[in-house]
């Protein structure tokens, strides 16, 4: 038991390396008002039915201009409502760029244009605090008396959804969201980190990298095993920070990027594709990076054995980019949108999650006893293994040439056989040798080559979709007309996922007919700005991201899970169209 408490010690590690910054944080946040102290709102009656909402803000603290949202329902439905709002301060902020702001006070006018009863109205805003903290958005309640000209505070969970200007959901329908809210802090952000990195190790792009490492326990010394999963984490968590801080620096410039943003890049996915035809020659006995799976209790103990376990957290944490688990959406929304060293701390949980499992294993004796005895089999396993790999590279180069053009992959492709060559000969003398890395610089640069790409290639995913614009989403929504936006990527593999196995089944594209809504499809394979403020107006940092849009055009959008069902699409594609 001592030793397992000491594993799980380990495990946390990470996480509280930041603990003398995040305890100074949470000093500082005690200070912080709650959301009712720092932004006080009265709602007042006008004559002619309109609503006038003011906000008395306290020093210290604004309101952003553009996250105001008022909704008016009556019995008979919602109201149509104009907001009325008088230009705020001009303000660079370092979560939304350039906005207007409002310090001191704030108004909002509300126009009904009908006379009512009895109604309720949902006041949404949103601000932050100069020392640092920013507010999720917040959604108010009021019962409004028509007759009497007077408004009191209302249910605190109304049944209509309500959005801020930006579409972040703050009272959304899909109950498997979890979209961060008021309530979403810290601990839940740590928790569902967690739980997204441990899942993610069963995603179909990260569980053939992990295989052999798994296996390699069966055998060796337990000792060496502990010291190799612990190196592990240390490759897997380091690399998600990295990539965070990247992300996160690269958003504080003002680039609409998201998770897995690195695969946007046509260079990246075809140095993948190289690293893992490398890895499958290397299963297939072509050439040696490492020892072999018969050896690995003298193998593992090496310093080049320990450099390969963080280089394989490295390479799983690479090729965990195109995946999204659950949990992991709104752990990385809030990651996203808090100052860096909270933001890094959730990115750190997002890597011990991922690596406990390893971690665990390789401190179970019960576990390890599980695992098959170690023969023969395991080398022909090894070989075996190698195939996913080259699969897995095939893939890469498919999204390179969506990317950059078929030229650009047929290039790539004749990289890879003179890098095949090249390994091939480097089992040979000097003169070989020399050959081969001439034909690996020669790999490498048939690897930067770019032809023309196929403009428009991507435009239109599958029958009966259509391209996405933020214009002709507007038009769409102006005529009435329901639409269901699919933000995806060729390199997104839960986004493949769903296409095939949900929403490009014969079933959905009749459901689609039949309801009239409308598919389009928002590419996000390269790099495009528009789509990243899409992404980020709805809360989200990366995809897959799906947002159906009902008919009625004073209804709120509604974001979808990340993991779709079909059952789920047609009550949405029902609902959406009523």
């Amino acid at each position: 038991m001592h030793r397992l408490i000491a594993v799980l010690a380990l495990l946390l590690a990470p996480m509280t390396m930041a603990q003398g910054g995040l305890a100074a944080l949470s000093q500082q946040s005690n200070t912080f008002l709650p959301v009712d102290e720092a932004y006080r709102l009265e709602v007042t009656v006008e004559s002619d039915q309109s609503l006038r909402l003011s906000w008395q803000i306290t020093d210290g603290y604004y309101l952003y201009r553009h996250a105001f949202k008022a909704a008016v329902e009556v019995a008979g439905g919602e109201l149509a409502t104009t907001l009325e709002i008088e230009p705020g301060l001009a303000k660079t902020d370092e979560y939304f760029g350039d906005v207007e702001v409002y310090y001191q006070y704030a108004e909002v006018k509300v126009g009904t244009g009908a006379a009512f009863d009895r109604a309720r109205l949902a006041v949404t805003f949103q601000g932050c605090a100069d020392a640092g903290l920013c507010y999720p958005p917040t959604t108010k309640v009021f019962t409004v008396d028509g007759n009497a000209l007077d408004a009191k505070p209302g249910e605190p969970n109304p049944p209509l959804a309500a959005t801020d200007a930006k579409g972040l959901d703050t009272a959304d329908s899909s109950a498997d969201l979890a979209a961060p809210a008021v309530t979403f802090g810290l601990a839940s952000a740590l928790l569902f980190a967690f739980l997204g990195g441990v899942i993610l190790n069963a995603m179909p792009c990260v569980f053939p990298i992990l295989s052999l490492k798994v296996l390699s326990f069966a055998t060796g010394d337990p000792a060496s095993h502990h010291r190799h999963s612990l190196v592990y984490l240390a490759g897997v968590v380091l690399s998600f920070v990295a990539i965070a801080a990247v992300l996160i620096s690269l958003q504080q410039a003002g680039q609409m990027v998201g998770w897995g943003f690195q695969l946007q890049s046509p260079g990246f996915v075809i140095a993948l594709a190289y690293l893992f035809t490398a890895m499958g020659l290397s299963l297939s006995g072509v050439v040696q990076f490492g020892t072999s799976l018969m050896n690995l209790g003298n193998g593992l103990a090496s310093e080049g054995g320990l450099r390969g376990s963080f280089f394989t957290g490295v390479l799983a944490v690479l090729v965990a980019s195109p995946c999204t688990a659950p949990f992991m959406g709104s752990a990385l929304g809030f990651a996203l949108t808090q100052p860096p060293a909270i933001g890094l701390t959730v990115f750190a949980a997002l890597g011990v999650g991922m690596a406990a499992p390893m971690v665990l294993l390789s401190f179970s004796p019960a576990a390890r006893r599980l695992l098959p005895k170690p023969g023969q089999w395991m080398e022909t396993l090894k070989e075996l293994l190698a195939f996913p790999l080259y699969l897995t590279a095939v893939w890469l180069l498919w999204v390179a040439g969506k990317q950059a053009g078929v030229d650009t992959m047929a290039a790539a492709l004749g990289g890879l056989v003179l890098l095949a060559l090249g390994f091939f000969l480097l089992r040979g003398g000097l003169w070989q040798k020399l050959i081969a890395v001439l034909l690996m610089l020669a790999a490498v640069g048939m690897a930067t080559y770019r032809g023309s790409s196929t403009e428009g290639a991507m435009a239109v995913r599958a029958e009966g979709t259509v391209p996405w614009s933020a214009d002709q989403l507007e038009e769409l929504r102006a005529a009435g007309k329901p639409v269901f936006v699919d933000v995806t990527a060729d390199w997104c593999i839960t986004c493949l996922a769903n296409e095939q196995a949900v929403l490009f089944s014969d079933e959905m594209r009749a459901a689609f007919k039949e309801t009239g809504v409308v598919y389009m499809v928002a590419d996000w394979t390269n790099y495009d700005p528009q789509i990243g403020e899409f992404v980020r107006s709805h809360g989200r940092h990366g995809i897959p991201l799906y947002v159906m849009y009902p008919a009625r055009q004073d209804a709120d959008p509604v974001v979808l899970p990340q993991l779709l069902t079909k059952n789920m699409m047609r009550q949405a594609l029902t609902d959406a169209a009523r």
